[in-house]
């Protein structure tokens, strides 16, 4: 059952860097999980996060195949994470910043997330109930 509240999270870490940005799928897939809209405004090497092209890997030092490795991609958790807000009847507005995605070239995303700028932070923190920044480092 929605529960009327909005969570904003900026995250600004590229694919498989740190934890930040496992840290940050786990914080909005609770936040949906529990009735609550999502903002996230991706910039910098987050615009990444939803690229159509990553591809899970096998791992040929232990000789395991892709199906063996059962490597995640983050496209396909985001991917979930617009899945569990539709089963959930909440929203989630995932914005990649625009003039980060120009400068990385990284403009063929999955289904869901849309191109914005700096504006569509500022407007979705002004209207959620907390906003969370999580910065590199």
């Amino acid at each position: 059952m929605p529960s009327g509240k909005t969570l904003t999270v900026a995250i600004m870490d590229a694919p498989y860097e740190s934890a930040n940005s496992t840290t940050a799928m786990r914080i909005i897939d609770a936040a949906l999980k529990k009735g609550h809209n999502v903002n996230v405004f991706a910039y910098e090497g987050a615009v990444n996060l939803t690229m159509k092209a990553q591809a899970a890997h096998p791992n040929p030092v232990k000789g395991t195949t892709v199906e063996q490795e059962q490597h995640p991609t983050t496209k396909d958790w985001v991917s979930a994470l617009f899945k569990l807000a539709s089963e959930k009847g909440v929203r989630l507005d995932w914005v990649n910043c625009g003039l980060c995605v120009d400068e990385r070239g990284a403009g063929d995303w999955i289904e869901g997330p849309r191109r914005g700028g700096p504006k569509d932070l500022l407007d979705a923190s002004n209207t959620s109930d907390a906003t969370l920044i999580i910065p590199t480092k």
